[in-house]
């Protein structure tokens, strides 16, 4: 039996018959790394339970087609000369991001195997379902200062959903992207293309154009303290050379970054950029973060290595510096309350949680459109196969 049943049971006649009651004030969690500075949480390490590729199109397959190869440039050659700057902007196709896709491929995903799910017929019940970059931005909100971000939450069949939604600011910010950064996102897909192979033992074509709606996404299972987590990423390449072919141990995350010239560059460098990289592979299991150093004019003529758990390395002297165990203790803790505040089971009710950088957590209720954020044709097809029990009138 569920032990939070009795909770969710009480909760429910609560939401149910606001009528004569104040309204409570909502809970809210704070961020401050002093309150999570405890030992690292249980995580379990990540196992890949399946993937699937999205095309040039945008349209979901249930396989690996989208897979690249990870082709470094020779060690004993004369290095790197990549210029990220070749093919924009004609070469060029943009996903278009005023299309807000949720979960949807996730879902499709799911659907496709909630049959064979490893973990048994009951496990997605208890589970968290979400995209792994949800997840590296409550990893690093303890130590984040620009950017807020809200989350949408809704308990359906047991399972909790949780899936982004973009705050006004960063609409508006995306609207009034200044050129230059357009540029700049352009060339760290364009990098990809330069360290990347279609096939295993083949060489990089630099030569096509960038299309940033192909993908490759591992879906992955783990879990975080007490909480069984399903989740999907993006993954840049695999690599063939790699002694254990097993994913995601294979996998290597890409990224650019400018040159550093100085210790204090070096030093923001270590406090800001890999704080999000640690956080993005560590989550997925992925070992490697391969940094292309991109000069002012845009080539890059230096790669480095960065294993994924010798990050904090560079920081744990840094009094300044950022901490595994505060990431994880607060993202176990934001997990432990968005189970505990969304008690309902209904697909169509919504929690948003909220996050300015300097103040706490904070939800607010809300009910179908806008937030609602599960198709019906997911809703439908999972209620089909699942033995409901007595229907109780919903609250209007």
């Amino acid at each position: 039996m569920d032990p939070r049943g009795t909770k969710r049971g009480a909760e429910k006649t609560e939401v149910a018959e606001p009528r004569n009651k104040l309204p409570r004030p909502a809970p809210s969690l704070p961020t401050d790394p002093a309150f999570y500075s405890g030992p690292f949480p249980f995580y379990r390490r990540p196992s890949e339970l399946g993937c699937f590729s999205l095309d040039a199109q945008r349209q979901y397959h249930g396989d690996a087609r989208a897979l690249r190869y990870y082709s470094p440039p020779p060690t004993n050659g004369p290095g790197p000369n990549f210029d990220l700057r070749d093919g924009y902007p004609d070469r060029y196709q943009p996903r278009d991001e005023e299309v807000q896709e949720r979960l949807d491929h996730l879902l499709c995903w799911l659907l496709e195997h909630r049959g064979r799910l490893e973990g048994g017929p009951g496990w997605l019940a208890e589970a968290i379902v979400t995209w792994r970059g949800h997840l590296t931005k409550l990893l690093t909100t303890p130590y984040e200062r620009q950017e807020g971000w809200q989350l949408a939450a809704s308990r359906f069949q047991g399972t909790l959903y949780l899936s982004e939604v973009e705050t006004p600011k960063a609409r508006a910010q995306r609207l009034a992207r200044p050129p230059l950064l357009r540029e700049l996102m352009y060339m760290g897909y364009k990098f990809e293309q330069y360290m990347c192979a279609d096939k295993p033992g083949s060489s990089p074509d630099p030569s096509g154009e960038v299309n940033t709606n192909v993908a490759f996404c591992s879906v992955l299972r783990s879990r975080l303290g007490s909480h069984p987590l399903l989740f999907s990423g993006e993954v840049d390449c695999t690599d063939p050379q790699t002694p254990s072919t097993q994913p995601p141990t294979c996998y290597v995350e890409l990224k650019t970054s400018k040159e550093m010239h100085s210790p204090g560059q070096w030093r923001s460098f270590y406090r800001h950029k890999l704080l999000k990289w640690w956080a993005q592979s560590f989550l997925p299991g992925v070992p490697n973060v391969v940094a292309g150093f991109r000069n002012p004019e845009g080539f890059v003529s230096s790669l480095k290595t960065f294993p994924t758990m010798k990050m904090f390395d560079y920081v744990r002297n840094d009094r300044d510096g950022w901490n595994p165990s505060v990431c994880m203790n607060f993202c176990a803790a934001f997990l432990s309350f968005a189970q505990s505040t969304v008690v309902q089971d209904d697909p169509r009710l919504v929690h948003l949680f909220s996050w300015e950088p300097g103040g706490p957590v904070t939800v607010s209720v809300h009910r179908d459109a806008p937030y609602a954020f599960l198709p019906i044709w997911y809703v439908e097809a999972m209620t089909q196969d699942f033995p409901s029990p007595p229907k109780t009138p919903s609250p209007k």
